[in-house]
């Protein structure tokens, strides 16, 4: 009978990234959310800056919808992509399609 090999099996355990602990993962993961924090700031200032430039009127809800939704955005992206580079990293991805005899 196949079946798939749990990920939580006391069996099985997850494999490590050789070189670096699980930790560390986390450790580079909170590093690229800072790095796109920092972006994302930088983006919605210079968007205002650009647009103070071209004349385009201000209201105080534009500006909140118009950054909320570049630091929303840009967060969403680096988040997914470092939990998809965790994922790799730390062997979650090489224990999918096991299959136990």
């Amino acid at each position: 009978m196949n079946r798939m090999v749990s990920p939580h099996s006391s069996q099985n355990p997850l494999p490590r990234s050789p070189r670096r602990p699980l930790a560390d993962h986390w450790k580079r993961f909170r590093r690229l959310m800072l790095f796109m924090a920092v972006i994302s700031i930088g983006t919605v200032g210079i968007t205002v800056w650009q647009l103070k430039a071209q004349g385009v009127p201000f209201h105080l809800h534009f500006m909140i919808a118009m950054g909320g939704g570049i630091v929303i955005a840009l967060l969403l992206a680096g988040a997914l992509m470092g939990l998809a580079f965790v994922s790799n990293r730390s062997g979650h991805d090489e224990t999918i399609g096991e299959i136990e005899d």
